[in-house]
């Protein structure tokens, strides 16, 4: 059997993403500790996917429960992606 992937959430969550990576940037969506200075915030990955949910919501109705875990695992993927340019840009 397969699986039905919600892609307009995923697209929502992506310019949502872009929205706050002009506004805020790469920073916003690291976590603070001096441990791991390029570990990723689940909050503000999850804060990104609840709003392109809410928004998606508002638009066209409900959203299904397994398009909230593709969307964040795409968000993370894209944001892994961005720190690691980041860190290749600085010579880590």
């Amino acid at each position: 059997m397969a699986d039905i992937i919600d892609l307009s959430l995923i697209a929502e969550s992506r310019k949502h993403l872009m929205k706050l990576l002009e506004a805020r940037g790469i920073n916003y969506f690291l976590s603070k500790d001096a441990r791991r200075p390029f570990q990723l915030e689940p909050s503000r990955v999850d804060l990104v996917v609840r709003a392109a949910a809410k928004t998606r919501k508002a638009n066209t109705g409900r959203v299904h429960v397994s398009a909230y875990e593709r969307a964040r695992r795409e968000v993370r993927r894209e944001l892994i992606r961005r720190v690691v340019a980041e860190m290749l840009q600085t010579g880590l």
